[in-house]
């Protein structure tokens, strides 16, 4: 279930479904039974369906006719006339005993349950009359709200609402969840989300081909490095953290400190002269050696060992950054940029992207939150075909030929080959202070040990939100690289369990 459909890729795996021999009226049978089984696990005898003239709508009849056939006191208010169903809708309808009343907020008066069956995930226009006061009225309601497929108002591509949306307390989709279920605001309206087997056989969804993923570690488990009984420090690579000047190391040990616990076998700070003593003072494990600027770094790398580097953490803005970043990628080491690396090519996105671009297969990951992409990515931002954060990211890697972490509660990791990775297990407390920086040396700690690209991305951001769920309240962004053990003997029991073929890898 790691595959996230757009509407387009969802309506498609509808049409082969027909195409193999699925009727719709089977499929749509099936939808609403698991609406109705979900309605059943909760409190409450009396349900009120809100149906929509659509498939959606459709899904609703059935859910009702089996929890009246349950025993539950069931009514169906509908959006439009009965005599515009067409379909499978119709069909529905059709078999639906019950009395069908034209929708009404007061229809909803005394319900335990309100089940909204209006527009699903295909929505793509602003909400308005008469669908509009009922999602208004159904928030408003008392009782339990339970949508179908996608809360109505939800872009289910792009997890955009469409002017108002349901706020659901439990949603129940079907086949797979669709992108606006985990892509913000969306996801919040969601609630719980169960996916439900409809009949759609699932070697339909390789003739899809979605390209947009759940970020868990079955996405990237099987590039994950694990820890070999002939590992040493050597062959788990060098990752370098870039310091900036003394009143911003704190950046970069952060950094350098994620590098290390998330596995790294050796990191380094490579600082300026002026921060060398407080580096070294603050540092054990890690590293620090004197480098003063570009030409230094450009030396300090053409050392094969040294396969990894991060710069932009507290690394300050413009000429002095971006000849150091241009060294780096110049050199054939894996390169992590963030923060001030990015925003110092505000001025020269091309300049970067170029310098990427001549380094063909050999990594790039840019970090951006919200405000960073906006500088660098500016044509992108401005693009109204770039719709959402998920084609943001999507586009700004196929310009910038890097992969593109965009973050936020919903980070999305995008490669230039189409792929992305959607997270949603990053809990509030990651807003804190310097939570990115390590973040970014986590990534490069990955890069070291012999991750490709966006699984090294995708795993750190994953990795990332479970330590800070470990951690809870109080987070602060030194604590994140202390819980990574917890978070590792988890992870590890788990891809131990799906490599039990490769023993020779463990003790």
């Amino acid at each position: 279930m790691l595959e996230l459909l757009t509407s387009a890729e969802m309506a498609e795996a509808d049409r082969l479904a027909l195409t193999a021999g699925v009727s719709g009226s089977e499929l749509m049978e099936n939808a609403g039974r698991a609406v109705a089984d979900a309605a059943a696990a909760l409190t409450g005898r009396r349900v009120c369906i809100v149906a929509g003239p659509g498939n959606n709508g459709g899904d609703g009849f059935v859910a009702a006719r089996h929890l009246a056939e349950l025993g539950y006191s069931v009514t169906v208010s509908l959006i439009g006339d009965r005599t515009g169903l067409a379909g499978d809708a119709a069909w529905a309808a059709g078999r639906w005993q019950g009395s069908i009343e034209p929708a009404s907020p007061e229809n909803l008066t005394g319900c335990d349950i309100v089940i909204d069956a209006i527009f699903g995930a295909g929505l793509n226009r602003p909400v308005e009359g008469l669908a509009r006061a009922m999602i208004e009225a159904i928030n408003e309601a008392r009782g339990h709200v339970l949508a179908v497929d996608l809360p109505s108002g939800v872009n289910g591509t792009t997890g955009a609402v469409m002017g108002v949306a349901i706020q659901a307390k439990q949603t129940v989709t079907f086949f797979r969840r669709k992108i606006g279920h985990l892509l913000l605001p969306g996801r919040l309206h969601c609630g719980s989300v169960r996916v439900a087997d409809i009949g759609i056989p699932n070697g339909i969804l390789s003739a899809v081909g979605p390209r947009t993923f759940a970020n868990s570690p079955d996405l990237w488990g099987r590039t994950f490095p694990l820890p070999r009984a002939d590992g040493h420090k050597y062959s788990k690579g060098h990752a370098v953290v870039v310091s900036g000047g003394i009143s911003t190391t704190g950046a970069a040990r952060l950094a350098a400190r994620g590098a290390l616990r998330v596995g790294a076998g050796l990191v380094t700070i490579a600082s300026p002269s002026d921060a060398l003593a407080v580096n070294a003072a603050a540092s054990t494990a890690v590293m620090v050696r004197l480098v003063n600027g570009a030409p230094d770094l450009k030396v300090f790398l053409e050392d094969a060992r040294r396969n990894a580097v991060v710069l932009g953490p507290g690394g300050g803005f413009g000429d002095p950054m971006r000849e150091q970043v241009l060294a780096a990628l110049a050199s054939r080491a894996m390169v992590v940029l963030d923060a001030d690396a990015l925003t110092s090519f505000a001025d020269h996105p091309t300049t970067l992207f170029e310098a990427i671009g001549r380094r063909g297969e050999r990594a790039v990951v840019l970090t951006p939150h919200a405000g960073e992409f906006s500088r660098l990515f500016k044509e992108i931002e401005e693009d109204s075909k770039a719709s959402g954060k998920l084609e943001k990211a999507r586009s700004a890697s196929r310009l910038s030929r890097a992969v593109v972490l965009l973050k936020g509660a919903d980070t999305v990791v995008a490669s230039p080959d189409g792929r992305a990775a959607v997270a949603d297990n990053a809990p509030p407390y990651l807003a804190t202070a310097g939570a990115g920086d390590v973040l970014s040396g986590m990534i490069a700690g990955l890069l070291a040990q012999g991750m490709p690209a966006f699984e090294a991305a995708a795993a750190a951001v994953w990795l990332h939100g479970e330590a800070a769920n470990q951690f809870g309240t109080g987070l602060i962004a030194e604590d994140l690289p202390e819980m990574l053990p917890a978070v590792y003997r988890r992870l590890f029991s788990r891809l131990i369990a799906n490599r039990a073929d490769r023993p020779g890898n463990w003790r």
